[in-house]
């Protein structure tokens, strides 16, 4: 990678580090003015257009003491780590190893527990399951995800089996016992062999990068993060399961009493178990490699990644209905689409606070957009800074003389 003397002679914005077509320049200063400049916390962004990449930037600090972002620095996901997991299964399904439209208990038979035997791998992938509220649990033992597979393997589906409703953290589990089953591997082994290698990327990791890996996790930062850092009070926790259920729904799907204590530290514990629905920690440039994957018909690098036909049975709707939990999202085989108005075309998946892997095969695009920050008075910009970021992108993408010049900005890792 070249450099030049400054971000203004390669006519990026100040504090924007890497490469990008100039075709992609509003973009770019979007994601310039919320993140470049930042000594506290940081960001990334990255986009291939037809396999090749077009986008690949970063600015702001990977932690609180000021280190600066680099092409290196991976941040935990949140949710965008399904769309990892369920591409992880995608390969299985590519191999013959898995049919979508088999039942579940016909590969891991635990499952069959409790009236659970006929729930398809297309319902579970699409949040039907019935399953979204976490088991009665510490916090250590959620951090135990062999031991969460288990009890939801056994548990009874509630009364919205067959509904669509937003299995937050235990979509991640039903998927890992899944492939378990089907591999005798677990998640993170399977994100390396599945998706990292075959991809030849150093950027996509479910939990702490191992040793030798050149991805280091920034560290989550912003006022929810401080709020971690204490217990809240056991009164305000004992009154989640006496809520409306509008309410008592995505509440009862993502905490049980201490849940905060897994993200305390530089350190948190979070990152050191197998959480395929929230702690997958990526770089922006692999998880935009990855859905490039899905915007090229399963190609990546001229070599077949998927088949032409896994890709298209990962395209389509599964249901229409709106979630019970979340109120927007079409679900697909573990990723989801938008179905609010103007909303951008294609799938993947978005996490909490914004961070999303996404692809757009109409136009060949894909994106994968990173930060750390868990801040309250940031969030709402944060989800919703990818709906923007994605309509720029799209639109460049959709110019005709759209070409692949690339440059670079001084500090460029």
């Amino acid at each position: 990678m070249t450099t030049s003397s400054s971000a203004a002679a390669a006519g990026l914005p100040a504090g924007v580090h890497g490469t990008a077509d100039p075709r992609f320049d509003s973009a770019i200063k979007t994601f310039a003015r919320v993140f470049a400049g930042r000594r506290g916390n940081g960001g990334a962004l990255a986009v291939y257009r037809h396999g090749e990449p077009v986008v690949d930037v970063w600015a702001g600090a990977a932690d609180a003491h000021g280190t600066p972002w680099t092409a290196d620095t991976g941040a935990m996901v949140f949710s965008a780590s399904k769309g990892v997991s369920a591409t992880v299964l995608a390969r299985l399904a590519d191999r013959g190893l898995l049919d979508y439209s088999a039942p579940v208990a016909e590969y891991w038979p635990e499952f069959a527990a409790n009236g659970k035997a006929r729930i398809t791998v297309t319902e579970l992938l699409s949040h039907r399951a019935g399953l979204s509220a976490l088991p009665a649990a510490t916090p250590g033992e959620v951090l135990d995800h062999e031991l969460m597979e288990a009890r939801l393997a056994a548990a009874k589906p509630d009364d919205l089996l067959g509904a669509p409703i937003y299995h937050a953290l235990t979509i991640g589990w039903l998927m890992s016992g899944l492939a378990r089953a089907l591999t005798g591997r677990d998640m993170t082994r399977l994100y390396r062999s599945e998706v990292a290698d075959p991809l030849g990327v150093d950027g996509i990791h479910l939990g702490r990068p191992p040793a030798g890996s050149r991805t280091r996790p920034a560290h989550l930062v912003g006022s929810l993060k401080t709020l971690a850092e204490r217990s809240i009070p056991a009164p305000v926790a004992a009154a989640v399961p006496r809520l409306p259920r509008l309410l008592r729904a995505p509440l009862s799907s993502i905490y049980v009493p201490g849940l905060e204590s897994i993200f305390r530290g530089d350190d948190p514990a979070i990152l050191d178990t197998a959480l395929p629905a929230g702690n997958a920690v990526c770089t922006a440039a692999a998880l935009a490699k990855m859905y490039s994957a899905l915007a090229c018909d399963g190609y990546v690098d001229g070599r077949p990644y998927l088949s032409t036909p896994t890709v298209r049975e990962l395209e389509r709707i599964r249901t229409y209905r709106i979630d019970h939990s979340l109120l927007v999202p079409f679900w697909h085989l573990g990723y989801h689409s938008l179905p609010a108005a103007r909303a951008p075309r294609g799938y993947g998946h978005v996490g909490a606070f914004g961070s999303t892997g996404w692809t757009d095969p109409r136009s060949g695009i894909s994106v994968g957009f990173v930060h750390n920050r868990m801040s309250l008075t940031w969030s709402p910009l944060d989800q919703t800074l990818v709906v923007a970021l994605l309509h720029l992108i799209l639109r460049a993408a959709r110019d005709p003389a759209l070409d692949i010049r690339q440059r670079t900005t001084a500090g460029a890792a």
